[in-house]
């Protein structure tokens, strides 16, 4: 076989790009912090919190035991975990599902999540942020804030007390000034639902919307 030439060789690595550009990074142990500036491909851990910095692009996040942030301008495929909460800064974009089980779910102003945004025991909450798919929770509050876009519904789902850990009580559901839920809202428990008077809803089955016209919705 012929011998390449080193300038062949250099050719070639830099037309590659470098080893590390969208490494895996997966551990059963220790948390993962991904470095403004790289690129990865999947972030896995088991027992561990997962930090994602400024504007880094990142394949999909998962976990088991820990929290998952990301920071502003970041892109992500999926984001899941079990026991903790997700917590997207502005202008990230996930392409994926967002899910957690015990944990709450936050998106901050201009974030984009092409899947849907799902947990069992913790809240939602999104502020300028637009959802490709549903909104669903069984026990935690939802709120679709202001100038927030929801592509499908929101539902809430009945409890399945085999796997649900907080005392029952009635979740709020909030959709703010000038959200936009495009799909049905269907809640299979009891809640209090309020609606801002500029917001615009799909049908409603299983509450009553209560209607409000100030910033906040009132409290309970």
């Amino acid at each position: 076989m012929k011998a390449l030439s080193i300038p062949l060789l250099l050719g070639i690595a830099l037309a590659s790009g470098p080893a590390w550009a969208q490494a895996d990074v997966s551990k059963v142990n220790g948390s993962i912090s991904a470095d403004p500036g790289q690129r990865y491909g999947k972030l896995d851990t088991v027992n561990g919190g997962i930090r994602v910095g400024e504007g880094v692009e990142t394949g999909s996040i998962d976990t088991v035991n820990g929290g998952v942030k990301v920071a502003d301008r970041a892109r992500t495929g999926s984001i899941e975990t079990v026991n903790g909460g997700i917590r997207l800064g502005r202008e990230v974009t996930a392409h994926g599902d967002v899910s957690t089980v015990n944990g709450s779910i936050f998106s901050d102003q201009g974030s984009q999540i092409e899947g849907g945004v799902e947990t069992v025991n913790g809240g939602i909450g999104l502020v300028g942020s637009r959802v490709r798919k549903d909104v669903e929770t069984v026990n935690g509050d939802i709120t679709v804030g202001i100038g927030s876009q929801v592509g499908g519904g929101v539902h809430v789902r009945k409890p399945n007390f085999s796997v649900s850990l907080t005392a029952s009580r009635k979740p709020r559901v909030i959709i703010g000034p000038n959200a936009v839920v495009n799909g049905s809202l269907l809640f299979e428990r009891e809640v209090v639902l309020y609606v801002h008077r500029s917001a615009r809803i799909g049908p409603v089955t299983g509450a009553d919307p209560i209607p409000f016209d100030t910033d906040t919705a009132p409290a309970d």
